[in-house]
């Protein structure tokens, strides 16, 4: 199966009316998983010290969502083993970058901090990618269009973590900080993953890389003293949740990247931490209408909105 067969129908993704929807779709999956995770650490009686726990419920979520990703490629005749060959050192080093180490920060950020909080300090990660590509790509320099987005970013990262009275600067490194870092470690293993999509089928790339990160989380996890129980229907349908939103948006997202310019789908981020907040505030009855919160959301949102939409070329 060569990489181009990767994508079922090219004009799917290039179509400019589905890719806003298809990319849409992708931010509201990875939204609701900062409810969904925290959800899943009261089910599985998860403390926010129980790291190696963590790891294994983060493991099982990648492991199983690799999985299905596999066996959808299989149903469409695809050889899932083939398509590898000469390629494992690269998508392994995908995978443990971009799944096992993104997420031991993310899982154990997430669990010190509330859901609107990181789905905005999350967001960071957009303003990190700018700043990669100016070193990386020529003709992707930053502008002060750019600089501008940027800044606002940041100016709405240290918002959300002033206290009410504005003396206080709530900010832990194994909360807020970790957060920022899977965002910064995203930011640099999407850039080497887009390169190896151009190479691989983006289906059985992010299957692979997301098997090869789940199954690195739980040797971590299970190795330091972690365990998952608490098995019950409500605790099992999140954990599954989970595990198809991680296929569908992953899978989606990479082959969305794979045909259309960088900047194009980057440009719908802003509204990750637009359905991260709004859905922490629904379901874990956090609040988003703090003044904080809410200045946070706008600045960050612009920001990415600066630096990430492109503008027409004048004439």
């Amino acid at each position: 199966m060569s990489p181009a067969a990767a994508v079922p129908s090219a004009s799917l993704f290039t179509d400019r009316r589905m890719v806003a929807v298809l990319a849409t779709l992708c931010c509201l999956l990875w939204g609701s998983a900062y409810p969904a995770i925290k959800n899943g650490y009261a089910l599985f009686g998860i403390a926010p010290a129980d790291v190696a726990s963590q790891l294994v419920f983060a493991g099982y979520r990648f492991l199983f969502a690799g999985l299905v990703l596999c066996a959808f490629a299989a149903c469409r005749g695809a050889a899932v083993l083939q398509p590898m060959r000469g390629h494992w050192r690269a998508t392994a080093v995908l995978g443990l970058s971009q799944t096992t180490l993104q997420y031991f920060f993310f899982y154990v950020g997430l669990s010190h901090t509330t859901g609107v909080k990181g789905s905005i300090m999350n967001a960071t990660g957009t303003f990190f990618s700018v700043l990669l590509a100016h070193f990386i790509y020529h003709n992707d320099r930053i502008s002060h269009r750019k600089l501008l987005g940027c800044g606002l970013g940041l100016a709405g990262v240290m918002a959300v973590n002033f206290s009410g009275d504005l003396l206080q600067f709530e900010f832990t490194l194994l909360g807020e900080g970790f957060v920022v870092i899977a965002a910064f470690v995203l930011s640099a293993a999407a850039i080497y993953g887009k390169r190896l999509s151009q190479q691989l089928d983006p289906l059985l790339m992010t299957g692979w890389q997301l098997g090869i990160g789940g199954v690195a989380l739980l040797a971590i996890g299970y190795g330091t003293g972690g365990h998952l129980s608490g098995f019950t229907v409500a605790s099992t349908a999140l954990l599954a949740y989970l595990v198809l939103l991680s296929s569908a948006a992953f899978a989606l997202w990479s082959a969305l990247l794979k045909v259309n310019r960088v900047s194009t789908v980057t440009a719908f981020n802003f509204l990750v931490p637009v359905f991260g907040a709004l859905l922490s505030a629904a379901f874990l009855q956090e609040s988003v209408l703090q003044w904080k919160n809410a200045v946070a959301l706008v600045l960050v949102c612009y920001g990415i909105w600066l630096v990430t939409v492109q503008r027409p070329p004048s004439r």
